[in-house]
């Protein structure tokens, strides 16, 4: 099936180019165009692993010119989340909109912190054994996520404490990694999806733009711009697999399709960042860089695995807190690996 997309393509994009004119033999000649296809087959479903794994430090300094008192003094977390996601194909149509089945079939989150009081389920484990259905086109984009949204939305209501525990507080929402399986699902094949005239195929060295979101718990909406290149073209026993690698920056903006926030209504949070919510400081990015690495199987039409780091530093929005100015800076790993049957 992968062999037929791949001639049914370049059959298009030279009757294309053949009407036009614009195409000529030295201009094919210059690279081995890649044809980048998501592919899926009819029985064959593919397990994948996916891992967040974050260490935060607020470090608590004074405003210039105040005292020196708890200069130099960093609280450290770190948070974990580990899942493993099948995709079953439902109904595959060629050429068209293939209806895939995501099953949660395991999901485990650990949070470690100077500040933790013992283990507390994180709202995100509430997924493990939930199911969603969306459909997905040859160039890996999503054209339907209706229940994934759904599926967001009623994990976003177990992030919060019952209501016998909120007291005079109101709604209080509990530390969740809830943006990290956004962060794994919504973004699926970004790096194919994302090329343009992705018909005309890619040469190694090419590179193109996108954006990816950027996961936290401290309901803090950002991005970051992505460089995507095709860096080489390996041959293995598995296929010929595209090294694609991606590099990082701050996005002043969030696109207006993204998906929407998991909460809804007026709540506070838990922990140190409810802390500087209460005071009414949000927070800047003033730096975010990274890196990371694909393996993309041409021939299977699949994601291997993708590898993605970076560093972010955020520091309040305006002013000080009774004289001290937090500064974040968050260390942020995440990583995809297909599983073998």
């Amino acid at each position: 099936m992968k062999t037929a997309q791949i001639i049914f393509t370049v059959a298009v994009v030279s009757i294309i180019a053949g009407c036009n004119g614009t195409v000529g033999e030295k201009k094919s000649a210059k690279c081995d165009k890649q044809f980048l296809t998501v592919d899926f087959q009819q029985g064959q479903t593919l397990r994948y692993k996916f891992v967040s794994n974050r260490d935060i430090d607020v470090q608590w300094g004074p405003e210039k010119g105040k005292s020196k008192a708890g200069r130099g003094k960093v609280d450290k977390s770190n948070e974990y989340m580990e899942m493993v996601v099948a995709y079953q194909p439902i109904q595959v149509v060629p050429y068209g909109l293939t209806t895939i089945k995501a099953t949660c079939e395991s999901v485990k989150a650990r949070r470690s912190s100077s500040r933790a009081r013992g283990r507390q389920k994180d709202a995100v484990e509430t997924l493990e054994g939930k199911s969603f259905t969306f459909t997905v086109g040859p160039t890996g984009r999503i054209e339907d996520y209706s229940q994934l949204d759904k599926l967001i939305h009623e994990v976003g209501e177990r992030a919060f404490r019952s209501r016998g525990k909120t007291g005079r507080a109101g709604r209080v929402k509990e530390p969740d990694m809830i943006s990290d399986f956004i962060a794994s699902q919504w973004f699926l094949w970004d790096s194919v999806s994302s090329i343009e005239k992705a018909a005309d195929g890619v040469c190694v060295g090419r590179t193109w733009k996108s954006k990816l979101s950027v996961p936290n718990t401290m309901v803090l909406r950002k991005a970051r711009n992505v460089n995507y290149t095709l860096a080489e073209v390996r041959r293995t026993e598995k296929g010929r697999l595209a090294v694609i690698h991606s590099s990082y920056s701050p996005a002043k903006s969030v696109p207006s399709d993204w998906p929407p926030m998991p909460y809804s209504g007026t709540f506070q949070l838990s922990g140190p960042f409810g802390f500087l919510r209460m005071f009414g400081r949000g927070f800047n990015v003033r730096d975010l860089q990274g890196q990371g690495e694909e393996l993309f199987n041409i021939d299977a039409g699949r994601t291997e695995q993708y590898n993605q780091n970076y560093q972010m530093q955020l520091e309040a929005a305006s002013g000080s807190i009774l004289g001290v100015k937090p500064r974040i800076t968050i260390k942020q790993n995440l990583t995809m690996q297909l599983l073998e049957d």
